[in-house]
């Protein structure tokens, strides 16, 4: 199985070492920059970041209509943080944001404050034994849900975790941890 990491901008780097760690046999990542790097590769990762900036290069590259076509396909795509707001069909107080539309909810960035207020707790998530420690970096919230997206996760009774089909959004960020069990989860999938 070849994962690929959209590596325009952000932690990309943490998801690569973080799939590294696994350690499975004939596991592969890949850097994605453009459509054509989507070639050959199994699932995707879109990581944390700056999402105004990485949106503007997606579309400049043509990364963003091959994901979309992809997600139509069936590849199993999973956002975390800039990630789940790229994927959003919605983001809230910003209509002219590019995203690829693919996750059919409404996030709200920065809804637990800006980077002063970024924090790390323990977070429950469904097909996972044991909490996993979540990273919040000026995260964000699903803040509405359309027909068949599934709370995967919640943080004080905000949904931080959804699932809809092929597709996975994520608040927070389990790269920045030594805790691989959310990339378990996403390659099992």
């Amino acid at each position: 199985m070849t994962v690929g990491v959209v590596a325009i901008q952000g932690d990309f780097e943490k998801h690569v070492n973080s799939l590294l760690r696994l350690s499975k046999a004939g596991l592969e990542t890949k850097e994605i920059r453009c459509a054509e790097d989507l070639e050959n590769v199994d699932r995707v990762i879109i990581p944390g970041g700056e999402s105004t900036t990485v949106g503007l290069l997606m579309r400049r590259f043509g990364l963003g209509p091959a994901l979309i076509e992809r997600a139509k396909s069936g590849m199993h795509i999973w956002g975390t943080c800039m990630g789940m707001i790229l994927m959003a069909r919605e983001i809230e107080e910003r209509p002219d944001q590019y995203s690829l539309g693919i996750l059919d909810v409404a996030v709200r960035r920065n809804a637990f404050g800006t980077q002063v207020h970024s924090f790390e707790d323990s977070v429950a998530v469904s097909g996972l034994s044991e909490p996993i420690e979540g990273v919040f970096i000026r995260a964000p919230i699903v803040s509405r849900m359309g027909e068949g997206v599934q709370v995967i996760a919640q943080y004080e009774g905000k949904i931080v975790g959804v699932r809809q089909g092929n597709l996975i959004g994520t608040s927070f960020h389990p790269e920045l941890t030594l805790d691989t069990r959310m990339h378990e989860w996403f390659l099992e999938l």
